[in-house]
């Protein structure tokens, strides 16, 4: 993995509501959660929502996929499991 790309994806879930964001949805599993459902839970604002679904889209860590009129949110736990990888792999190289 590239260095930038683990940076930016860790840089992401270090912002409290996006940690809570995806969080959530790894815990929803596969099918992961309509957006109406995150911010009932989270009671986020939905602009406020949007803007971090849209940053941690932007880092691979979610994506999402519309079911007829409902758009739901999964974590993307390749993403995830590449950070884990990459920090593993930088243990103990000194």
């Amino acid at each position: 993995m590239d260095h930038e790309i683990a940076v930016k994806r860790m840089g992401e879930l270090g912002h409290s509501t996006r940690m809570s964001v995806f969080s959530l949805l790894v815990k929803a599993g596969d099918k992961g959660l309509p957006v109406g459902e995150i911010q009932k839970r989270l009671d986020v604002a939905a602009a406020t929502l949007s803007h971090h679904l849209h940053r941690l889209m932007s880092a691979g860590l979610v994506k999402q996929q519309r079911d007829g009129r409902v758009l739901y949110c999964v974590a993307q736990m390749t993403a995830l499991r590449e950070v884990i990888a990459f920090l593993d792999n930088e243990c103990c190289t000194l």
